[in-house]
């Protein structure tokens, strides 16, 4: 038997691991999007809403893989 879950539950509603690693991943990506936007760095960036994917894609893969572990 794995001891990793298949689905994660909060109160009496099961979440798959890929929504909550997605969800934290897009919080992860607006703050680091807010920092970058604030120090005027998104400016070096040709098309920024590809950054804000390309991010989020990054975020869900190492906090599916670090910490969910899906």
């Amino acid at each position: 038997m794995s001891l990793i879950p298949h689905e994660i539950a909060l109160g009496e509603v099961f979440m798959p691991p890929l929504l909550v690693a997605g969800t934290l991943a897009v919080i992860a990506t607006m703050v680091t999007v807010h920092l970058l936007n604030r120090y005027r760095l998104s400016r070096y960036f040709y098309y920024p809403p590809l950054v804000f994917v390309a991010l989020t894609v990054i975020y869900t893969v190492v906090i599916g893989t670090v910490i969910v572990r899906i």
